[in-house]
């Protein structure tokens, strides 16, 4: 029983250092400004840092109703561009799949995010997925390789 709520505390420790989420105070006015302009009941807003296209992006998720956005802007707040919240059945390619299985032997998507890239160059996926009961970001690049992993 020891073991067990040491290793919770170390779990807990280790997704706090790692997350770098932004509350909604912290986030820029002029990314606020712009959301509240296009989305005048958006809820529930909050950001996290993120990297595509080998940019550094601010990720913002609101919700407008029952409908739910994520857009991504620069930190200087200027517009970036709009993610798509898919369904993980609905996931990137086919060898993404495989190559997820391989590094994350039995995994669960919890949130898919397909962004586009908005110069035309491909398609990049933000993933969610939890394995072992441990949470991680992973990014798809556009050939459906794993781009980047990061415990959150």
């Amino acid at each position: 029983m020891h073991k067990l709520l040491l290793s919770l505390c170390f779990i807990f420790l280790s997704i706090s250092a790692n997350a770098e989420v932004i509350e909604k105070g912290e986030i820029p006015t002029a990314i606020t400004d712009q959301i509240y302009k296009k989305h005048p009941n958006a809820l529930d807003i909050s950001a996290e840092k993120k990297s595509h296209f080998s940019q550094e992006l601010l990720k913002v998720h609101f919700k407008e109703g029952e409908e739910k956005f994520v857009d991504y802007y620069r930190p200087d707040g200027h517009f970036f561009v709009s993610g798509l919240i898919i369904e993980a059945d609905d996931l990137m390619f086919t060898d993404s799949k495989e190559k997820l299985k391989a590094d994350f032997k039995d995994y669960h998507v919890k949130k898919a995010v397909l962004i586009v890239n908005p110069n035309g160059a491909g398609e990049e996926f933000d993933l969610v997925l939890e394995t072992g009961g441990k949470a991680w970001n992973v990014l798809i690049d556009k050939k459906g390789n794993i781009e980047k992993t990061e415990a959150n």
